[in-house]
Protein backbone atom coordinates (compact mmCIF):
# COMPACT_ATOMS: atom_id res chain seq x y z
CA UNK A 1 0.00 0.00 0.00
CA UNK A 2 1.40 3.41 -0.94
CA UNK A 3 0.78 6.57 1.05
CA UNK A 4 0.69 9.90 -0.73
CA UNK A 5 1.33 13.08 1.24
CA UNK A 6 -1.82 15.18 1.00
CA UNK A 7 -1.14 18.90 0.75
CA UNK A 8 -3.65 21.04 2.63
CA UNK A 9 -5.69 23.21 0.30
CA UNK A 10 -5.44 26.94 1.02
CA UNK A 11 -5.73 29.97 -1.20
CA UNK A 12 -2.92 31.58 0.81
CA UNK A 13 -0.44 28.72 0.34
CA UNK A 14 1.41 30.62 -2.39
CA UNK A 15 1.42 34.08 -0.80
CA UNK A 16 4.80 35.68 -1.46
CA UNK A 17 6.45 38.80 -0.09
CA UNK A 18 8.35 41.26 -2.21
CA UNK A 19 10.18 44.43 -1.15
CA UNK A 20 9.54 47.50 -3.29
CA UNK A 21 12.26 49.11 -5.42
CA UNK A 22 14.76 51.41 -3.74
CA UNK A 23 13.16 54.57 -5.09
CA UNK A 24 9.92 53.59 -3.31
CA UNK A 25 11.61 53.33 0.11
CA UNK A 26 11.92 56.10 2.71
CA UNK A 27 15.64 56.78 3.16
CA UNK A 28 17.71 58.56 5.81
CA UNK A 29 15.29 58.10 8.71
CA UNK A 30 17.04 57.93 12.09
CA UNK A 31 14.86 55.26 13.71
CA UNK A 32 14.62 55.48 17.51
CA UNK A 33 17.11 53.46 19.55
CA UNK A 34 15.03 53.46 22.72
CA UNK A 35 14.95 50.09 24.47
CA UNK A 36 11.26 49.25 24.25
CA UNK A 37 9.54 46.41 22.40
CA UNK A 38 7.22 48.60 20.37
CA UNK A 39 6.68 48.46 16.61
CA UNK A 40 8.08 52.07 16.32
CA UNK A 41 5.94 52.47 13.20
CA UNK A 42 2.28 53.12 12.38
CA UNK A 43 0.71 53.47 8.95
CA UNK A 44 -2.69 54.24 7.42
CA UNK A 45 -3.91 54.90 3.84
CA UNK A 46 -2.60 58.51 3.97
CA UNK A 47 0.46 58.68 6.23
CA UNK A 48 3.46 56.77 7.54
CA UNK A 49 4.58 57.57 11.10
CA UNK A 50 7.96 56.49 12.49
CA UNK A 51 9.42 57.15 15.95
CA UNK A 52 12.84 58.77 15.45
CA UNK A 53 15.87 59.80 17.47
CA UNK A 54 15.45 63.29 18.93
CA UNK A 55 17.66 65.41 21.16
CA UNK A 56 16.00 67.03 24.14
CA UNK A 57 12.68 65.20 24.05
CA UNK A 58 10.72 62.77 21.92
CA UNK A 59 9.65 62.99 18.30
CA UNK A 60 8.15 61.04 15.44
CA UNK A 61 8.07 61.61 11.71
CA UNK A 62 4.79 61.76 9.79
CA UNK A 63 5.24 61.36 6.02
CA UNK A 64 2.61 61.29 3.28
CA UNK A 65 2.84 57.84 1.68
CA UNK A 66 3.86 59.44 -1.61
CA UNK A 67 6.95 61.14 -0.08
CA UNK A 68 9.41 58.37 -0.90
CA UNK A 69 13.15 58.70 -1.44
CA UNK A 70 15.60 60.49 0.80
CA UNK A 71 14.03 62.40 3.69
CA UNK A 72 15.77 65.68 4.48
CA UNK A 73 17.27 65.91 7.97
CA UNK A 74 15.41 69.20 8.43
CA UNK A 75 12.04 67.58 7.63
CA UNK A 76 9.55 68.69 10.33
CA UNK A 77 8.58 66.24 13.08
CA UNK A 78 5.87 65.93 15.72
CA UNK A 79 7.92 66.96 18.75
CA UNK A 80 5.76 67.98 21.70
CA UNK A 81 6.86 65.30 24.19
CA UNK A 82 9.61 66.07 26.69
CA UNK A 83 10.78 62.43 26.82
CA UNK A 84 11.33 59.74 24.15
CA UNK A 85 8.17 58.52 22.36
CA UNK A 86 7.53 54.81 23.00
CA UNK A 87 4.36 54.03 21.04
CA UNK A 88 2.15 55.61 18.36
CA UNK A 89 -1.22 54.60 16.91
CA UNK A 90 -3.37 56.10 14.14
CA UNK A 91 -7.05 56.64 14.89
CA UNK A 92 -9.07 54.07 12.89
CA UNK A 93 -11.89 56.62 12.39
CA UNK A 94 -9.84 59.61 11.23
CA UNK A 95 -6.73 59.21 9.09
CA UNK A 96 -5.33 62.55 10.24
CA UNK A 97 -5.40 61.88 14.01
CA UNK A 98 -2.62 60.02 15.82
CA UNK A 99 -1.98 59.26 19.51
CA UNK A 100 1.45 58.93 21.12
CA UNK A 101 2.69 57.66 24.49
CA UNK A 102 6.00 58.76 25.98
CA UNK A 103 8.52 58.46 28.79
CA UNK A 104 7.25 61.85 30.02
CA UNK A 105 4.19 59.97 31.45
CA UNK A 106 1.71 61.64 29.07
CA UNK A 107 -0.46 60.59 26.15
CA UNK A 108 -0.90 63.20 23.41
CA UNK A 109 -3.36 63.29 20.52
CA UNK A 110 -2.30 65.13 17.36
CA UNK A 111 -4.07 66.51 14.30
CA UNK A 112 -1.90 66.13 11.19
CA UNK A 113 -2.57 68.64 8.35
CA UNK A 114 -4.21 67.08 5.29
CA UNK A 115 -1.07 67.40 3.12
CA UNK A 116 1.43 66.54 5.85
CA UNK A 117 3.65 68.71 8.03
CA UNK A 118 5.09 71.97 6.67
CA UNK A 119 6.61 72.96 10.03
CA UNK A 120 7.35 71.15 13.32
CA UNK A 121 4.18 70.25 15.23
CA UNK A 122 4.60 71.03 18.93
CA UNK A 123 1.02 71.64 20.09
CA UNK A 124 -1.16 68.54 20.52
CA UNK A 125 -4.91 68.84 20.29
CA UNK A 126 -5.20 67.29 23.72
CA UNK A 127 -2.86 66.03 26.48
CA UNK A 128 -4.03 63.10 28.62
CA UNK A 129 -2.33 63.00 32.02
CA UNK A 130 -2.98 60.17 34.46
CA UNK A 131 0.02 57.82 34.45
CA UNK A 132 2.78 58.15 37.04
CA UNK A 133 5.42 56.33 34.96
CA UNK A 134 6.27 56.16 31.27
CA UNK A 135 3.48 55.25 28.87
CA UNK A 136 4.51 52.38 26.60
CA UNK A 137 1.18 51.38 24.99
CA UNK A 138 -1.53 53.39 23.23
CA UNK A 139 -4.32 51.74 21.21
CA UNK A 140 -7.62 53.09 19.89
CA UNK A 141 -10.96 51.36 20.38
CA UNK A 142 -11.90 49.54 17.14
CA UNK A 143 -15.54 50.69 16.93
CA UNK A 144 -16.25 53.55 19.38
CA UNK A 145 -15.30 57.08 18.35
CA UNK A 146 -12.63 58.84 20.48
CA UNK A 147 -12.07 55.99 22.97
CA UNK A 148 -8.36 55.46 23.60
CA UNK A 149 -6.60 52.95 25.86
CA UNK A 150 -3.18 53.60 27.37
CA UNK A 151 -0.98 51.42 29.55
CA UNK A 152 2.11 52.49 31.46
CA UNK A 153 5.03 51.15 33.44
CA UNK A 154 2.99 51.98 36.55
CA UNK A 155 1.05 48.74 35.67
CA UNK A 156 -2.12 50.80 35.18
CA UNK A 157 -4.47 50.66 32.19
CA UNK A 158 -6.46 53.85 31.52
CA UNK A 159 -9.36 54.24 29.09
CA UNK A 160 -9.92 57.81 27.89
CA UNK A 161 -12.66 59.74 26.13
CA UNK A 162 -10.53 61.92 23.86
CA UNK A 163 -13.59 64.04 23.04
CA UNK A 164 -13.74 65.32 26.60
CA UNK A 165 -10.08 64.72 27.57
CA UNK A 166 -11.24 62.75 30.58
CA UNK A 167 -10.43 59.44 32.16
CA UNK A 168 -13.32 56.98 31.76
CA UNK A 169 -11.87 53.93 33.52
CA UNK A 170 -8.78 53.28 35.64
CA UNK A 171 -7.75 49.62 35.95
CA UNK A 172 -4.96 49.62 38.52
CA UNK A 173 -5.24 46.35 40.44
CA UNK A 174 -5.27 43.77 37.67
CA UNK A 175 -1.60 43.70 36.60
CA UNK A 176 1.05 43.09 39.29
CA UNK A 177 3.94 43.68 36.87
CA UNK A 178 4.92 45.38 33.60
CA UNK A 179 2.31 45.15 30.81
CA UNK A 180 3.87 43.98 27.52
CA UNK A 181 0.91 44.61 25.22
CA UNK A 182 -2.86 45.13 25.03
CA UNK A 183 -5.26 44.08 22.25
CA UNK A 184 -8.98 44.88 21.86
CA UNK A 185 -11.37 42.18 20.67
CA UNK A 186 -13.40 42.49 17.45
CA UNK A 187 -16.15 44.74 18.86
CA UNK A 188 -14.17 46.39 21.66
CA UNK A 189 -16.16 44.88 24.54
CA UNK A 190 -13.04 43.20 26.03
CA UNK A 191 -9.29 43.43 25.76
CA UNK A 192 -6.51 40.92 26.40
CA UNK A 193 -3.10 41.70 27.86
CA UNK A 194 0.27 40.01 28.25
CA UNK A 195 2.16 40.76 31.44
CA UNK A 196 5.70 40.26 32.77
CA UNK A 197 4.30 37.86 35.42
CA UNK A 198 3.85 35.41 32.45
CA UNK A 199 0.05 35.65 32.60
CA UNK A 200 -2.38 36.38 29.80
CA UNK A 201 -5.58 38.08 30.93
CA UNK A 202 -8.93 38.91 29.34
CA UNK A 203 -10.46 42.01 30.95
CA UNK A 204 -13.80 43.79 30.76
CA UNK A 205 -12.77 47.47 31.02
CA UNK A 206 -16.25 48.85 31.73
CA UNK A 207 -16.79 46.58 34.73
CA UNK A 208 -13.13 46.53 35.70
CA UNK A 209 -13.28 42.74 36.05
CA UNK A 210 -11.07 39.82 35.04
CA UNK A 211 -12.98 37.59 32.60
CA UNK A 212 -10.27 34.94 32.21
CA UNK A 213 -6.63 34.45 33.17
CA UNK A 214 -3.93 31.99 32.13
CA UNK A 215 -0.87 31.85 34.34
CA UNK A 216 2.45 30.84 32.80
CA UNK A 217 1.06 30.97 29.26
CA UNK A 218 4.70 30.80 28.15
CA UNK A 219 7.31 29.57 30.61
CA UNK A 220 10.17 31.80 29.43
CA UNK A 221 11.11 35.07 31.06
CA UNK A 222 11.39 37.11 27.85
CA UNK A 223 8.60 39.40 26.59
CA UNK A 224 5.43 37.86 25.16
CA UNK A 225 2.46 39.17 23.19
CA UNK A 226 -1.26 38.35 23.11
CA UNK A 227 -3.79 39.38 20.45
CA UNK A 228 -7.51 38.72 20.05
CA UNK A 229 -8.69 36.93 16.91
CA UNK A 230 -12.03 37.72 15.26
CA UNK A 231 -13.81 34.67 16.73
CA UNK A 232 -12.75 35.42 20.31
CA UNK A 233 -9.75 33.09 20.47
CA UNK A 234 -6.43 34.47 21.70
CA UNK A 235 -3.12 34.09 19.84
CA UNK A 236 0.09 34.46 21.85
CA UNK A 237 3.83 34.59 21.16
CA UNK A 238 6.47 34.03 23.79
CA UNK A 239 9.37 31.88 24.94
CA UNK A 240 9.73 28.40 26.41
CA UNK A 241 11.74 27.62 29.53
CA UNK A 242 14.65 26.78 27.21
CA UNK A 243 14.33 30.24 25.55
CA UNK A 244 12.85 28.85 22.34
CA UNK A 245 10.32 31.12 20.67
CA UNK A 246 6.74 29.83 20.70
CA UNK A 247 3.31 30.46 19.19
CA UNK A 248 0.11 29.38 20.92
CA UNK A 249 -3.62 29.49 20.26
CA UNK A 250 -6.10 29.60 23.16
CA UNK A 251 -9.86 29.27 23.39
CA UNK A 252 -11.72 32.26 24.95
CA UNK A 253 -11.50 30.65 28.42
CA UNK A 254 -7.67 30.44 28.27
CA UNK A 255 -7.81 26.95 29.80
CA UNK A 256 -5.48 24.80 27.68
CA UNK A 257 -3.66 25.76 24.49
CA UNK A 258 -5.46 24.51 21.38
CA UNK A 259 -2.10 24.59 19.61
CA UNK A 260 1.48 25.25 20.67
CA UNK A 261 4.36 25.48 18.21
CA UNK A 262 8.05 26.12 18.75
CA UNK A 263 9.80 28.22 16.11
CA UNK A 264 13.51 28.71 16.83
CA UNK A 265 15.93 29.84 19.52
CA UNK A 266 16.43 33.50 18.54
CA UNK A 267 16.06 36.05 21.31
CA UNK A 268 14.04 38.88 19.67
CA UNK A 269 10.46 39.44 20.80
CA UNK A 270 7.87 38.18 18.29
CA UNK A 271 5.40 40.85 17.11
CA UNK A 272 2.17 39.35 15.69
CA UNK A 273 0.03 41.17 13.07
CA UNK A 274 -3.43 39.72 12.45
CA UNK A 275 -5.67 40.08 9.40
CA UNK A 276 -9.25 39.17 10.44
CA UNK A 277 -10.45 39.05 6.81
CA UNK A 278 -8.11 36.24 5.78
CA UNK A 279 -7.37 34.72 9.24
CA UNK A 280 -3.65 35.03 8.54
CA UNK A 281 -1.19 35.96 11.30
CA UNK A 282 2.15 37.51 10.30
CA UNK A 283 4.89 37.12 12.90
CA UNK A 284 7.88 39.48 12.84
CA UNK A 285 10.75 39.07 15.26
CA UNK A 286 12.63 42.15 16.43
CA UNK A 287 16.16 41.82 15.10
CA UNK A 288 15.09 39.10 12.65
CA UNK A 289 15.37 39.45 8.90
CA UNK A 290 12.24 37.41 8.18
CA UNK A 291 8.45 37.52 8.40
CA UNK A 292 6.68 34.20 8.96
CA UNK A 293 2.99 33.86 8.22
CA UNK A 294 0.43 31.35 9.43
CA UNK A 295 -3.20 30.63 8.62
CA UNK A 296 -5.54 30.08 11.58
CA UNK A 297 -8.33 27.56 10.89
CA UNK A 298 -10.99 25.63 12.81
CA UNK A 299 -9.39 22.24 12.12
CA UNK A 300 -6.39 20.77 13.94
CA UNK A 301 -3.56 21.69 14.14
CA UNK A 302 -5.27 25.13 13.94
CA UNK A 303 -2.02 27.05 13.23
CA UNK A 304 -0.85 26.23 9.68
CA UNK A 305 2.51 27.50 8.52
CA UNK A 306 2.25 29.16 5.09
CA UNK A 307 5.63 30.61 4.18
CA UNK A 308 8.51 32.86 5.22
CA UNK A 309 9.64 36.13 3.69
CA UNK A 310 13.37 36.57 4.20
CA UNK A 311 15.72 39.46 3.50
CA UNK A 312 19.29 40.39 4.41
CA UNK A 313 18.72 43.28 6.81
CA UNK A 314 17.35 42.84 10.37
CA UNK A 315 14.18 44.74 11.28
CA UNK A 316 14.10 47.39 14.03
CA UNK A 317 10.32 47.70 13.89
CA UNK A 318 7.32 47.07 11.66
CA UNK A 319 4.10 48.78 10.60
CA UNK A 320 1.06 47.17 8.95
CA UNK A 321 -1.23 48.89 6.44
CA UNK A 322 -5.00 48.59 7.11
CA UNK A 323 -6.85 46.56 4.46
CA UNK A 324 -8.53 49.64 2.95
CA UNK A 325 -5.10 51.02 1.99
CA UNK A 326 -4.05 48.04 -0.18
CA UNK A 327 -4.02 47.75 -3.97
CA UNK A 328 -6.76 45.22 -4.68
CA UNK A 329 -6.06 45.23 -8.41
CA UNK A 330 -2.66 43.61 -7.70
CA UNK A 331 -4.09 40.96 -5.30
CA UNK A 332 -2.17 42.58 -2.42
CA UNK A 333 -3.40 41.07 0.87
CA UNK A 334 -0.94 42.79 3.23
CA UNK A 335 1.71 45.49 3.17
CA UNK A 336 4.34 45.92 5.86
CA UNK A 337 6.65 48.85 6.48
CA UNK A 338 9.94 47.41 7.72
CA UNK A 339 12.22 49.70 9.71
CA UNK A 340 15.96 49.36 9.14
CA UNK A 341 18.52 51.40 11.05
CA UNK A 342 18.20 54.36 8.68
CA UNK A 343 15.32 53.62 6.33
CA UNK A 344 11.78 52.28 6.00
CA UNK A 345 11.14 49.63 3.35
CA UNK A 346 7.60 48.64 2.25
CA UNK A 347 7.10 44.88 1.73
CA UNK A 348 4.11 43.75 -0.33
CA UNK A 349 2.39 40.39 0.32
CA UNK A 350 0.62 39.12 -2.81
CA UNK A 351 -1.55 36.13 -3.74
CA UNK A 352 -0.65 35.16 -7.34
CA UNK A 353 -3.76 35.17 -9.55
CA UNK A 354 -4.02 35.10 -13.33
CA UNK A 355 -7.29 36.98 -13.58
CA UNK A 356 -7.45 40.79 -13.49
CA UNK A 357 -10.97 40.70 -12.06
CA UNK A 358 -11.80 41.62 -8.46
CA UNK A 359 -11.09 38.61 -6.21
CA UNK A 360 -14.10 38.26 -3.90
CA UNK A 361 -12.54 35.45 -1.86
CA UNK A 362 -9.45 37.53 -1.03
CA UNK A 363 -11.33 40.72 -0.21
CA UNK A 364 -14.46 40.21 1.89
CA UNK A 365 -16.02 43.40 3.25
CA UNK A 366 -13.57 44.92 5.71
CA UNK A 367 -13.67 47.44 8.57
CA UNK A 368 -14.17 50.96 7.24
CA UNK A 369 -13.29 54.35 8.73
CA UNK A 370 -16.76 55.09 10.13
CA UNK A 371 -17.21 54.61 13.89
CA UNK A 372 -20.07 52.30 14.86
CA UNK A 373 -20.63 53.96 18.28
CA UNK A 374 -20.08 57.25 20.04
CA UNK A 375 -17.96 57.14 23.20
CA UNK A 376 -20.99 57.77 25.41
CA UNK A 377 -22.91 54.88 23.82
CA UNK A 378 -20.01 52.52 24.51
CA UNK A 379 -19.75 53.71 28.13
CA UNK A 380 -23.49 53.10 28.59
CA UNK A 381 -22.93 49.41 27.76
CA UNK A 382 -23.59 49.17 24.04
CA UNK A 383 -21.38 47.10 21.73
CA UNK A 384 -21.24 47.08 17.94
CA UNK A 385 -19.16 45.34 15.31
CA UNK A 386 -17.10 47.49 12.92
CA UNK A 387 -19.02 49.07 10.03
CA UNK A 388 -17.84 47.21 6.93
CA UNK A 389 -17.02 48.59 3.48
CA UNK A 390 -16.48 46.83 0.15
CA UNK A 391 -13.11 47.04 -1.56
CA UNK A 392 -14.59 46.16 -4.97
CA UNK A 393 -14.38 49.71 -6.28
CA UNK A 394 -10.97 50.29 -4.62
CA UNK A 395 -11.64 52.24 -1.46
CA UNK A 396 -11.53 56.02 -1.84
CA UNK A 397 -11.23 57.89 1.50
CA UNK A 398 -13.63 60.69 2.26
CA UNK A 399 -12.32 64.15 3.17
CA UNK A 400 -11.30 64.24 6.84
CA UNK A 401 -12.62 66.94 9.13
CA UNK A 402 -10.20 68.96 11.24
CA UNK A 403 -10.09 68.63 15.01
CA UNK A 404 -10.04 71.81 17.08
CA UNK A 405 -10.24 72.74 20.73
CA UNK A 406 -13.77 73.73 21.64
CA UNK A 407 -15.44 74.95 24.82
CA UNK A 408 -18.11 72.34 24.34
CA UNK A 409 -16.93 69.08 25.91
CA UNK A 410 -18.09 66.85 23.14
CA UNK A 411 -16.65 65.75 19.83
CA UNK A 412 -19.23 66.71 17.22
CA UNK A 413 -19.16 65.12 13.82
CA UNK A 414 -21.44 64.50 10.90
CA UNK A 415 -23.36 62.20 13.24
CA UNK A 416 -25.43 63.74 16.07
CA UNK A 417 -23.74 63.78 19.44
CA UNK A 418 -25.15 61.54 22.15
CA UNK A 419 -25.87 63.05 25.55
CA UNK A 420 -23.58 61.78 28.35
CA UNK A 421 -25.09 58.88 30.25
CA UNK A 422 -23.76 59.99 33.63
CA UNK A 423 -22.55 63.12 35.37
CA UNK A 424 -19.06 61.73 35.23
CA UNK A 425 -18.94 62.20 31.45
CA UNK A 426 -19.26 65.98 31.41
CA UNK A 427 -16.73 67.81 33.53
CA UNK A 428 -13.51 68.64 31.74
CA UNK A 429 -11.22 71.57 31.14
CA UNK A 430 -10.03 70.77 27.63
CA UNK A 431 -11.84 69.18 24.74
CA UNK A 432 -11.58 68.19 21.13
CA UNK A 433 -14.19 69.07 18.55
CA UNK A 434 -14.53 68.23 14.90
CA UNK A 435 -14.85 71.30 12.71
CA UNK A 436 -18.10 71.33 10.80
CA UNK A 437 -19.83 74.14 8.97
CA UNK A 438 -23.36 72.97 9.72
CA UNK A 439 -25.21 75.01 12.41
CA UNK A 440 -26.88 73.19 15.28
CA UNK A 441 -30.20 73.01 17.13
CA UNK A 442 -33.15 75.24 16.24
CA UNK A 443 -30.90 77.66 14.32
CA UNK A 444 -30.06 74.85 11.94
CA UNK A 445 -33.77 74.11 11.51
CA UNK A 446 -34.60 77.76 10.79
CA UNK A 447 -31.71 78.07 8.36
CA UNK A 448 -32.75 74.93 6.50
CA UNK A 449 -36.35 76.15 6.27
CA UNK A 450 -35.19 79.52 4.86
CA UNK A 451 -33.00 77.84 2.25
CA UNK A 452 -35.85 75.52 1.24
CA UNK A 453 -38.21 78.47 0.73
CA UNK A 454 -35.62 80.23 -1.47
CA UNK A 455 -35.24 77.13 -3.63
CA UNK A 456 -39.03 76.76 -3.96
CA UNK A 457 -39.35 80.40 -5.05
CA UNK A 458 -36.64 79.95 -7.70
CA UNK A 459 -38.35 76.80 -8.91
CA UNK A 460 -41.71 78.57 -9.25
CA UNK A 461 -40.05 81.44 -11.17
CA UNK A 462 -38.35 78.99 -13.51
CA UNK A 463 -41.62 77.16 -14.16
CA UNK A 464 -43.34 80.45 -15.05
CA UNK A 465 -40.45 81.37 -17.37
CA UNK A 466 -40.55 78.00 -19.12
CA UNK A 467 -44.33 78.29 -19.60
CA UNK A 468 -43.98 81.81 -21.00
CA UNK A 469 -41.20 80.79 -23.41
CA UNK A 470 -43.22 77.77 -24.51
CA UNK A 471 -46.18 79.99 -25.41
CA UNK A 472 -43.88 82.38 -27.30
CA UNK A 473 -42.34 79.50 -29.29
CA UNK A 474 -45.86 78.32 -30.16
CA UNK A 475 -46.83 81.78 -31.49
CA UNK A 476 -43.63 82.04 -33.56
CA UNK A 477 -44.15 78.59 -35.07
CA UNK A 478 -47.69 79.57 -35.99
CA UNK A 479 -46.46 82.76 -37.72
CA UNK A 480 -43.74 80.79 -39.57
CA UNK A 481 -46.31 78.33 -40.82
CA UNK A 482 -48.47 81.14 -42.21
CA UNK A 483 -45.45 82.71 -43.97
CA UNK A 484 -44.52 79.39 -45.55
CA UNK A 485 -48.10 78.86 -46.75
CA UNK A 486 -48.29 82.36 -48.21
CA UNK A 487 -51.08 83.40 -45.87
CA UNK A 488 -49.14 86.30 -44.33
Amino acid sequence: MSFRKVVRQSKFRHVFGQPVKNDQCYEDIRVSRVTWDSTFCAVNPKFLAVIVEASGGGAFLVLPLSKTGRIDKAYPTVCGHTGPVLDIDWCPHNDEVIASGSEDCTVMVWQIPENGLASPLTEPVVVLEGHTKRVGIVTWHPTARNVLLSAGCDNVVLVWNVGTAEELYRLDGLHPDLIYNVSWNHNGSLFCSACKDKSVRIIDPRRGTLVAERERAHEGARPMRAIFLADGKVFTTGFSRMSERQLALWDPNLEEPMALQELDSSNGALLPFYDPDTSVVYVCGKGDSSIRYFEITDEPPYIHFLNTFTSKEPQRGMGSMPKRGLEVSKCEIARFYKLHERKCEPIVMTVPRKSDLFQDDLYPDTAGPEAALEAEEWVSGRDANPILISLREAYVPSKQRDLKVSRRNVLSDSRPAVAPSSARLGASTSAVATHTTAPSGSLAGAGEAGKLEEVMQELRALRALVKEQGERIGRLEEQLGRVENGDA
